[in-house]
């Protein structure tokens, strides 16, 4: 056998290992993609129920001055961009950057979901006012989002921050990924309608503080949904990453495979004829 054909036949066998390799990648970011669409089910149904209770509680909560803005409408804008925390998905953290490039002016801080994203922030020369990794499992997602809502509520309790704009990934339908950009502070009370019941419901809290208590825990609810969008969107991003590099590696191995054929049937017609010659001698 030639050296050739040997080195051939070595990169072959690691070849046949990567392409297994992408193949498990392949299959777990697809088992993530499907358990993030189970619980955001259920993470939707929660976001409702609060919604109706807001709307409960606005229908006696009046002349409170909801619309006031905060800090009299002076302070910074508080940017959360939820990048991908692994590798191998492609351009999907540099996707999520540019959705923000309209909206960015010097009022904006940057808050960073996922470690990837501090690559694509430094690279971009944007500072990073707040960060924090990105779930690994959805099972991780109530602790992220707990520590996203204290950390936001104590900013904007001790500094001017007058607004909180969430730019997160979407898998969409079909695997179809958008961007969304939501503004999740001044909290938009009109999206609730009042409750029209004749009959208030029985409550032991002020109206103000009762309301309070809501729009944290509906802000709490925008945020988890974020951050599964988020989760759904880059496990589907490294999928489609993992198919086209699966062709590419399945066509490099076709290529090998017919080239180690080949340096094979040399050696074989080389033996030949150095027997066919030899016999003649």
């Amino acid at each position: 056998m030639s050296s050739r054909l040997s080195e051939v036949e070595k990169r072959i066998v690691t070849v046949h290992k990567l392409d297994a390799v992408i193949s498990a990648m392949r299959g777990l970011a697809a088992a993530r993609v499907q358990e993030a669409n189970r619980h955001l089910e259920s993470i939707r149904a929660y976001a409702t129920t609060i919604g109706d209770a807001i709307g409960e509680a606005l229908a006696y909560a009046t002349g409170l001055g909801l619309d006031a803005p905060l800090h009299g409408g002076e302070g910074s804008r508080l940017v959360v961009l939820f990048a991908a925390e692994q590798g191998f998905a492609g351009t999907y953290s540099d996707k999520v950057f540019q959705a923000i490039e309209p909206l960015w002016d010097e009022t904006c801080e940057l808050v960073v979901i996922g470690d990837r994203g501090h690559v694509v922030a430094e690279e971009r020369r944007l500072a990073i006012a707040w960060s924090a990794p990105m779930i690994a499992h959805p099972s991780q997602a109530p602790e992220l989002a707990t520590r996203m809502t204290d950390a936001l509520f104590r900013r904007i309790t001790l500094e001017p921050v007058t607004r909180v704009t969430l730019v997160h990934a979407d898998p969409g339908a079909g695997g179809a990924m958008m961007i969304r950009i939501k503004e999740l502070v001044p909290f938009d009370y009109a999206r609730f309608r009042p409750s029209e019941r004749r009959l208030p419901p029985l409550v032991t809290l002020p109206p103000e503080r009762l309301l309070a208590q809501l729009v944290e825990e509906h802000i709490f609810a925008e945020l988890i949904e974020a951050v599964m969008l988020s989760f759904a969107a880059e496990n589907e991003a490294r999928m489609r990453a993992m198919v086209a590099a699966k062709d590419n590696v399945s066509e490099s191995l076709q290529a090998m495979i017919g080239e180690a054929r080949r340096l094979r049937q040399e050696d074989i017609t080389q033996e030949i004829t150095e027997l066919a010659t030899s016999s003649l001698v």
